[in-house]
């Protein structure tokens, strides 16, 4: 099964719960749970219409898109067209993940330009960037650059009334220089420009406490990605409240992260159809956490 990475390369691109129950309710939103639509990029090219329809019937309010190109659309469906198709499932998609190594290698603004117009057609407020050519970032002076590109790019962002957010995975916190590119970011890049989808699962592998990284910087994470770790194999996904991952916690200080959209991704399945655990894993979102 493909990775994340792959994928981006060949597209070139209870007590407990009872107190805290009080706190997450406080945080929830209007917007209900989310789902990264990678969690069902082996189903969607088959049958986009369908798994929208079955995306809406598990009790998703959200959708976060992935893999736009000008040629293709979305999965065979124009900007437009993948609008309408939500539109008629009670669906939103708030953001999507759009490559932007042209963008950040050459200056570019072909790919950038058609991300913007799907962003617009669709109704999106955000462009995440998914991940990034590692070739960019192998030094601490190349880190700063490509903050300085982020901000830059948010700035295009924003002449279209868009936002600019960076989803991480676990590469950010490699110590190159006496800091780390997730650091870099955080501490070089406008607050009011660039937006972060802190995906949690990689966080907790990489080491780090999400937490901690809220209280160091409260209301930059505009999004987060809620992926459980497998409890017998860390380097593997399970329904969301199955795992390791204490989201009870985590997301108690969701008022002071600043979130504002919450999205479910599972990247692997284990013995079990994806259309049954992205149902469970909102259920789960929606009883427990109070999303």
């Amino acid at each position: 099964m493909s990775t994340r990475r792959s994928f981006l390369a060949q597209a070139g691109l209870l007590s407990a719960g009872v107190l805290l129950a009080p706190k997450l309710a406080s945080a929830k939103t209007k917007n209900g749970p989310g789902l990264q639509l990678y969690s069902l990029r082996d189903q969607l090219p088959k049958d986009v219409k369908g798994v929208i329809a079955k995306i809406a019937q598990a009790g998703y309010k959200e959708v976060e898109t992935f893999g736009y190109s000008k040629q293709n659309g979305f999965w065979g469906l124009d900007a437009k067209a993948f609008s309408n198709l939500l539109k008629a499932n009670g669906l939103k998609t708030p953001s999507g993940h759009y490559g932007l190594d042209q963008y950040f290698g050459s200056g570019k603004m072909d790919d950038f330009d058609s991300y913007i117009d799907a962003a617009l057609a669709t109704g999106q407020t955000y462009i995440v960037v998914p991940s990034l050519n590692h070739n960019f970032i192998k030094t601490a002076e190349d880190f700063k650059t490509i903050a300085g590109k982020l901000n830059a790019a948010a700035e295009i962002c924003k002449k279209h009334g868009l936002k600019l957010g960076y989803h991480n995975h676990n590469f950010e916190w490699k110590e190159v220089g006496g800091t780390t590119f997730y650091d870099t970011v955080l501490n070089n890049t406008d607050p009011k420009l660039v937006n972060m989808e802190m995906d949690i699962y990689w966080v907790v592998r990489a080491g780090q406490d999400p937490v901690a990284i809220f209280e160091k910087h409260p209301g930059r994470f505009a999004m987060v990605h809620i992926k459980d770790m497998d409890k017998t194999n860390h380097n593997l996904n399970t329904e969301i409240g199955s795992g390791t991952i204490d989201f009870k916690t985590i997301l108690s200080k969701a008022k002071l992260a600043g979130i504002k959209h919450y999205i479910v991704e599972q990247e692997n399945y284990i013995n079990i159809d994806p259309y049954k655990s992205i149902a469970q894993s909102c259920t789960y979102m929606k009883n427990v956490l109070h999303i």
